[in-house]
């Protein structure tokens, strides 16, 4: 009988390489009210989906580093991630070229419910080139990418992260709709905190 060989799993790609320089510094290590960091609040609802993470850091970012090991994340250390998310994202993939796809998920997201992860992940097990959420018509994060796009992903440099690997293949996006503002809510100003709770 002829062995099949297993499907390789996707692996999370968690970005925590920002600045937050809107939110004053800090950002991804500032507690949301239950006293979590929010870049922890990420990384512990894609594990919660059963996902593997690699969570890339800028250089020297220790403290963020630390915490996201502590949250069960490989960590990686991006040397140019001020050069942008693209950049960061292409280091992400790089290191883990041989994942059977990518979950593209941002550290300063930090509501989006583990079932709606998994269900990003399942319609990209069951054949979508790539998947996003939409809550209430607007799409969100995280976007899934199978393993077709590792040459594409790997070359992206700028600010835009994978959204121009998502317009120049628009029609092999899978969109699924959820009931879970999570996938809009991000961190960007203090200000967000308050809308959050």
């Amino acid at each position: 009988m002829a062995m099949t060989v297993p499907e390789k799993s996707p692996v999370a790609i968690l970005l925590a390489a920002g600045a937050g320089a809107r939110f004053g510094g800090a950002k991804l290590l500032h507690p949301l009210e239950d006293g979590v960091a929010i870049a922890a609040h990420a990384a512990r609802n894609l594990i919660a989906a059963g996902l593997n993470v690699t969570a890339v850091v800028r250089s020297g970012d220790f403290p963020v580093a630390e915490l996201l090991e502590q949250e069960g994340c490989a960590v990686t250390m991006c040397a140019d991630a001020e050069l942008g998310m693209g950049v960061s994202l292409a280091h992400g993939v790089s290191v883990t070229r041989d994942a059977g796809g990518w979950i593209v998920a941002l550290a300063d997201m930090p509501r989006i419910r583990p079932d709606t992860i998994k269900r990003v992940v399942q319609a990209l097990a069951a054949g979508a080139a790539i998947v996003a959420p939409a809550y209430q018509g607007d799409r969100g994060h995280p976007v899934a990418f199978g393993a077709r796009f590792l040459q594409e992903l790997q070359v992206l440099g700028g600010d835009s992260g994978a959204r121009a690997v998502v317009q120049r293949n628009q029609a092999l996006v899978r969109v699924i709709d959820v009931d879970d503002p999570g996938v809009l809510f991000d961190v960007d100003r203090r200000s967000d905190l308050a809308r959050s709770a």
